[in-house]
């Protein structure tokens, strides 16, 4: 495998696949890093390439597990890390760093292969520095000045949960937050988490029924409502994300209808659809597992901010919905400012909305402004919040 260098320090490819592996890794978490690329989407194209240069698929898993894991995990390792260094390092070593760690402490690498390949993968001028501080934060103790730190969190997401949701509930969300991701592949083989199977399920489509979804990339409640019968329209607000969904739309052969629209201001007809689904833009402060690095991009005002356009979507959403028709909102986050208070916010706005309840099977259900919310925690799927109206 010879993969294309992104890093002007990194040695050239040695045919040590232990090495090169690593070396892949690392040049992965310095582009998301420095140079703010989302994790899925640098990783993917990376891998690619490298396939394309002979990258066997157990090395590609491992390079994913790596990228994930230590980026998942930044803040703990640091911490590990920081005690056996007198100087700041450049970017690249702090990551190799935090590479070696997390192999030392996360996963089943022996010691001495995750340090000699880490150390391999090093530019030839720190190489004695990687392999001096990865020896000693293998073996020693640690103590933990903070959850927070331990657990690889802001301060501000683990206190805002545990306001949110009360500690017991939001410790256990958490945890299972740094858990690896599960996969489940539907029959047309596509990639849905759990979580948005149970937004779909809520929507309750019966063949023919014209529904649609307003923020709908990539596409995958969009074309599970199509293979229900459902005559879909589905939207998003930017060229590139519509791409997307048109890439997926097309692969899946969906019967689905797609373009470009705010949600906001959906250029559709009022009272015109049976079902309108808002899955709509959050803080992801449920889905931490699948997006490794969002926990280190979500700022504290995000969920307030979020929570208004929320508002703002549900709002344009219930104008399209015939009488007797239904509205679906639901978000990938557990905070109460992008759940409960919409709700509060859109009962105050309209008169014509009532509570629909869906099935009680929640972790967290509750009632907001006489609506019944349901909250799902994290577990083997994302976390995930949906409420259901009904149009009168």
């Amino acid at each position: 495998m010879s993969p294309k260098r992104r890093n002007g320090g990194a040695p050239p490819p040695t045919g040590d696949p232990g090495a090169e592996t690593r070396r892949l890794a690392c040049d992965a978490l310095d582009r998301i890093d420095a140079g703010g690329a989302y994790a899925n989407l640098v990783l993917g194209q990376m891998l690619d390439r490298a396939t394309e240069d002979g990258l066997e698929r157990r090395d590609a898993a491992l390079v994913t597990e790596l990228v994930y894991g230590t980026t998942r995990h930044r803040r703990a390792l640091d911490h590990r890390i920081e005690p056996f260094l007198y100087d700041e390092v450049e970017p690249r070593v702090r990551n190799l760093l935090r590479l070696g760690a997390y192999q030392l402490h996360h996963t089943d690498v022996p010691d001495h292969a995750a340090v000699s390949a880490t150390v391999s993968a090093a530019p030839k001028r720190v190489r004695g520095l990687v392999n001096a501080v990865l020896r000693r934060v293998g073996s020693a103790e640690v103590t933990w000045p903070s959850d927070a730190v331990a657990w690889s969190y802001p301060d501000w997401i683990v206190e805002r949960l545990r306001d949110d949701l009360g500690a017991e509930a939001a410790d256990r969300a958490l945890l299972a937050m740094n858990e690896r991701a599960t996969t489940n592949v539907r029959d047309d083989g596509y990639v849905q988490d759990g979580a948005s199977i149970r937004v779909v399920d809520a929507c309750e489509v019966s063949p023919g029924e014209l529904a649609v979804d307003l923020c709908a990339a990539p596409g995958g409640k969009a074309t599970d409502l199509a293979r229900r019968g459902a005559r879909v329209v589905a939207g998003d607000l930017r060229p590139s994300r519509v791409r997307l969904l048109g890439r997926n739309v097309a692969r899946l052969e969906a019967g689905v209808a797609v373009l470009t629209a705010d949600g906001v201001r959906p250029p559709l007809r009022p009272g015109s659809v049976d079902v309108a689904l808002v899955d709509a833009p959050c803080s992801g402060l449920g889905s931490l597992r699948r997006r490794p690095d969002a926990r280190w991009r979500i700022d504290a005002d995000a969920p307030a901010r979020l929570g208004r356009l929320q508002v703002d979507l549900v709002d344009a959403a219930a104008d399209l919905v015939r009488p007797g028709g239904r509205l679906v909102y639901s978000v990938c986050t557990l905070t109460s400012a992008e759940l409960d208070d919409v709700v509060t916010a859109v009962m105050a706005r309209r008169d014509d909305l009532v509570a629909d309840p869906i099935p009680d099977d929640v972790d967290d259900g509750r009632t907001v402004a006489g609506v019944g919310i349901g909250r799902w925690l994290p577990d083997d799927d994302d976390g995930m919040g949906i409420v259901r109206f009904r149009r009168r």
